[in-house]
């Protein structure tokens, strides 16, 4: 086993051993609480400049396959786990977790105890940190994670987005489309979403494309003018990483297309949509990250388990008249989701495509659907 460890900018050090890629990598660490979706986690554009650990105990168990990932390559900076599987099983399976992260040149940690790690995360709140295999001395590592750039005031979704305008037409799996009640087969209804990447999971467009839609994917930098000669039905704002303050060139755009047509806004997405109304966003102690959240739908009075991954949050207190609160996080009474009074326009504050995680919320791709067929008739 290669020794490798974790240090803290508050000089916690985390001695263990490395797995995938070897090397050096700093970035805010943060902890998902999911047993499982590894995979999903990795390839997630959200989790860009941080390292993430799992506080499921043992990771790696089914492998890794060239299906389940959420984005061509992982986004984040390294991977932490309590201890790694030394075998993996799966019928769906490729090749196993450590090869994976090698070949992404991915570095991994195994071997320390991430409930001290969770918890010390918890008390403090999310702090930059440092993985390494290449350099093991503790003040050497303490004064790296400290001197780190944090996710504040950083523009992260123009490290993850494509430059082009792409056609999209896969659709979900089978089985996924059976458990939802989604008809794959269904013809190209003319309705044409299109999507904004701010760093989005690839499972959010196949639910749009398996809903009959045409999906058009262009760049989160992309110019109103040339969003609308799409000529869209919808537009959907995707989920990203970091801070959404700083993505002034959004704001202003999403500000210009609110009256124009309707909009549907998941996490990134729905701060990007709140602060083009007026509201502001604030960084939590340590996010959400998981796929038990419990949201409660104020309408209907009903509790979903939703999946979850972002470290900001919407300023309620900073609300416009213009926008309501629909939905609110159990965990800490946060904002979930929003919509707009006067406008076909709502955020959500969580995954309702999840992959992974439950399917409790995929009634709001049907509500956007809705939106699609009456708000261009």
């Amino acid at each position: 086993m290669r020794p490798a460890k974790l240090a803290l900018e508050d000089g916690s050090i985390f001695p263990g051993y490395s797995f995938g890629a070897e090397g050096e990598v700093t970035g805010e660490v943060v902890f998902n609480t999911a047993m499982t979706g590894y995979q999903e986690i990795l390839t997630d554009p959200s989790y860009r400049g941080q390292i993430v650990t799992m506080t499921y105990p043992e990771i790696g168990n089914y492998g890794v396959n060239s299906v389940d990932i959420e984005n061509a390559v992982p986004s984040l900076s390294g991977f932490i786990v309590r201890e790694v599987s030394r075998i993996f099983s799966n019928y769906r399976a490729e090749g196993d977790l450590s090869s994976y992260l090698k070949c992404h040149n991915l570095p991994g940690l195994a071997g320390i105890d991430t409930r001290a790690l969770v918890r010390r995360i918890r008390t403090a709140g999310a702090m930059r940190g440092i993985l390494s295999t290449v350099d093991l001395d503790d003040a050497s590592l303490v004064n790296k994670a400290s001197t780190a750039p944090g996710l504040e005031g950083r523009d992260l979704v123009q490290e993850v987005i494509s430059s082009e305008i792409v056609s999209w037409e896969e659709k979900l799996d089978d089985w996924t489309a059976r458990e939802i009640g989604v008809d794959v087969n269904l013809p190209q209804t003319g309705r044409h979403v299109v999507c904004i990447d701010f760093g989005m999971k690839w499972n959010i467009p196949r639910h749009f494309a398996s809903r009959g839609n045409r999906v058009t994917i262009v760049p989160g930098t992309t110019s109103v003018d040339e969003i609308l000669a799409l000529e869209p039905d919808g537009i959907f704002l995707s989920n990203g990483p970091g801070d959404p303050e700083p993505l002034e060139y959004a704001h202003k755009s999403i500000a210009a297309l609110i009256s124009r047509k309707p909009i549907f806004g998941i996490c990134l997405g729905h701060q990007l949509l709140s602060l083009a109304c007026g509201a502001k966003t604030f960084k939590l102690k340590f996010g959400h990250r998981g796929v038990n959240q419990p949201v409660l739908d104020l309408e209907t009075g009903k509790i979903e388990i939703t999946t979850q991954n972002h470290g900001f949050a919407v300023e309620e207190e900073s609300l416009p008249d213009c926008l309501e609160v629909t939905h609110r996080n159990l965990n800490d009474d946060t904002i979930a989701g929003i919509r707009h009074r006067g406008e076909q326009a709502f955020g959500i504050q969580y995954h309702p495509e999840a992959a992974s995680g439950p399917h409790d919320s995929h009634y709001l791709f049907q509500r956007f659907q809705e939106q699609l067929e009456t708000g261009n008739s």
